[in-house]
């Protein structure tokens, strides 16, 4: 994802080295700057202090300690942080209790490396990001007669399923190109998808496209 400006910046906290230095290996570079990297939660809430990162990497325990209660403190020190929280687990209750606490993303550490990538790409964007299957998961508990998507959501899709570009939706609709992308970010998670077919399938589902005259 090319984006205008510099790189956004990436905060990685975790208790294990091994694991910050894959990760910065991965990220550091012309797509994403390592602003900086913690081993325990004191360190986390220093470094969010100091650098106030786009996007926070947190390890979900530390040496056996639940990371979730710093979120407040890292959201007052940091509004614009996003959060993504990396886990040995790989549970729907872990996932939901990271959301409620503020977290804005949930990967497990046995994630491909491209789904790391996605992910940040999507919290960078202003988005969030579940695996699909785990975001399915959630979604069949938290399932309303209304459906989970927002009307500006329901926008977004049916103009992703009429073939527009980013750009041509984000003139379309009056938005930014980002925020055009978080919008598809979210709208993944919440149906649990993350092919472009898939999406217009649900779209067609949905009765939101042009495509025949449905929307």
């Amino acid at each position: 994802m090319n984006r205008p400006g510099p790189a956004p910046s990436i905060l990685v906290c975790d208790d294990h080295p091994v694991v910050r230095y894959g990760i910065r290996t991965l990220l550091d570079g012309e797509r994403y700057r390592i602003a900086g990297e913690a081993a325990d939660l004191p360190g986390t809430v220093a470094q969010v202090r100091t650098h106030r990162p786009d996007v926070l990497l947190l390890d979900l325990s530390f040496l056996g300690a639940p990371s979730l209660p710093v979120l407040p403190t890292v959201r007052a020190l940091s509004p614009a942080t996003r959060v993504l929280v990396l886990t040995m687990r790989n549970d729907l209750d872990s996932a939901r209790d990271a959301l409620a606490a503020g977290a804005h993303g949930f990967l497990p550490k046995d994630a491909a490396a491209e789904e790391l990538v996605a992910a940040v790409d999507a919290l960078a964007a202003g988005g969030r990001y579940l695996q699909p299957a785990l975001g399915a998961a959630l979604l069949d508990r938290t399932a309303s007669p209304e459906g989970p998507l927002s009307r500006r959501e329901r926008e977004v899709l049916g103009l992703i399923a009429d073939g527009l570009t980013h750009p041509q939706i984000a003139d379309e609709l009056g938005l930014s190109v980002r925020t055009v992308e978080a919008q598809r970010a979210s709208i993944k998670v919440k149906l649990g998808v993350s092919r472009r077919a898939e999406l217009i399938s649900h779209a067609r589902r949905l009765r939101l496209t042009t495509a025949g005259g449905e929307r």
